[in-house]
């Protein structure tokens, strides 16, 4: 509820990390790992903002933001198949009024 987000191992109750107020004090309303490349996650926040984390280029902050302003994001699901390696890797943002709006990922956050 207040933006912190923490990356957890299953052996352990305690994070390896952790980023205190990532979308700037909003709820975290979605997080996702990419299904096509292990170390990126998307985040959507109350804002409708989705942040995109790629920790193999930055571990602390996220590499991308893109604010959704036509309407407001309800919640997300990433689309892709990770047994294949063409990089096509979509994101279904689903919004307050029923619409769902399908958008792809450029390739260098969805290639293996």
């Amino acid at each position: 509820s207040d933006g912190s987000i923490r990356l957890h191992q299953m052996t352990s109750e305690y994070p390896l990390m952790q980023w205190n107020d990532s979308t700037n004090g909003q709820p975290v309303v979605a997080l996702q790992w990419a299904l096509t490349r292990p170390a990126v996650f998307f985040v959507l926040d109350a804002s409708s903002n989705i942040y995109i984390w790629d920790l193999l280029e930055n571990d602390l902050l996220p590499v991308a933001k893109q604010t959704i302003t036509s309407e407001n994001v309800v919640t997300m699901a990433l689309l892709g198949e990770p047994e294949k390696t063409n990089g096509l890797l979509g994101i279904a943002l689903a919004k307050e009024s029923g619409q769902i709006d399908i958008q792809y990922v450029k390739k260098k956050w969805a290639l293996p």
